[in-house]
């Protein structure tokens, strides 16, 4: 099981770091090249809900927020992203028919179950293939440092509980870009749950505060009544596992195990045994998050229960802002 190192997440530049600062100074060297290269100015406006950090920020699920959002105004987004995990190389219009996660990805499959969804590592020959579709609107699920492609907004997402770590660059730190690069590219920089690194004040400077928008995640279980009265045992295979496991516990789930596996995992069929009988061991329900089932095999999910989780806007104006700012002429 693959696991970020722990001295990513210090405060301090501890030795490490700087003995790979070196490697760190040439991301930067690569990162700042990007920003030069021509981008396609798309005929329909551009969103991108990205991040500088590796691992999980909640970036999907505020896509499907928005994206719900436009299509409730009879607007039809198109979702673009790389399609991490997924073997096709696209552009690919993700069918759920036939793709699985395999192909395309399991945030690919979560995403077309909302609206039309797209696969390609260049978002340019996505959203050409997208507008040529019948897109009103394209929404990035990542590709904040992706430039092949014009945004007109740029949501930068921060995981409130992870922030940006030691502020370095990879791979002396977890960020994929200089931090105050990227905060002065962001149209906006929003915080998900509570910043519990202190973000806010360690990078005041680089962006005004009116940039600032804060959110949370609620957990949902379409069984909870039933999960609150069983043993459970909760796996992941996510960016951050122990969030999602802190998330079931604030909910009232009785976890006597908790299981981790790299991000994007697929499940051997000697782990879903193992999972299986650690369930029938402990008499427990095997628990797990929307990504993993995704990747799970269609004969595994009957024993499982997916949880759910909406995004909470600290203020619900501000959405219907980004959107107003994305569409004016459509008067939302």
């Amino acid at each position: 099981m693959r696991q970020s190192p722990l001295f990513w997440q210090k405060q301090q530049t501890g030795w490490q770091s700087l003995l790979l600062s070196p490697l760190a100074w040439g991301v930067k060297f690569i990162a700042a090249g990007k920003e030069r290269q021509r981008s396609f100015k798309a005929p329909v406006p551009v969103l991108c809900c990205g991040n500088i950090t590796t691992g999980g920020t909640g970036k999907t699920t505020v896509v499907i927020d928005l994206a719900v959002r436009l299509k409730n105004k009879n607007i039809t987004p198109h979702i673009l992203l790389r399609g991490y995990g997924g073997k096709l190389k696209g552009p690919v219009q993700v069918d759920l028919t036939r793709h699985t996660a395999e192909d395309v990805g399991d945030e690919a499959l979560l995403l077309a179950a909302v609206s039309p969804t797209w696969i390609g590592g260049n978002r340019a020959l996505s959203a050409r293939a997208a507008v040529a579709r019948g897109a009103q609107c394209l929404i990035m699920d990542d590709g904040f440092q992706n430039f092949t492609l014009h945004k007109d907004f740029s949501l930068l997402i921060i995981d409130g509980a992870a922030g940006l770590g030691n502020g370095q660059v990879l791979p002396a730190g977890p960020l994929r870009e200089s931090p105050q690069r990227a905060l002065s590219r962001a149209s906006a920089i929003m915080i998900i749950g509570e910043d519990k690194t202190g973000f806010l004040s360690r990078y005041a400077g680089s962006f005004p505060p009116e940039k600032i928008i804060q959110a949370g995640l609620q957990t949902c279980f379409a069984d909870s009544i039933a999960l609150r009265d069983k043993n459970c045992i909760a796996f992941a295979g996510i960016g951050r596992p122990g969030k999602f496991f802190d998330s079931l516990a604030k909910a009232g789930i009785l976890l006597v195990k908790t299981i981790s596996f790299a991000d994007h995992h697929f499940y051997k069929t000697s782990e879903l045994e193992r999972l299986q009988a650690l369930a029938s061991e402990h008499q427990a329900q095997l628990v797990t998050t929307p990504k993993d089932y995704a990747r799970l095999p269609e004969f595994f999910r009957s024993v499982v229960s997916v949880t759910d989780v909406e995004l909470v806007w600290q203020d619900d104006a501000v959405p219907e802002k980004i959107l107003h700012t994305l569409m004016p002429e459509t008067g939302l």
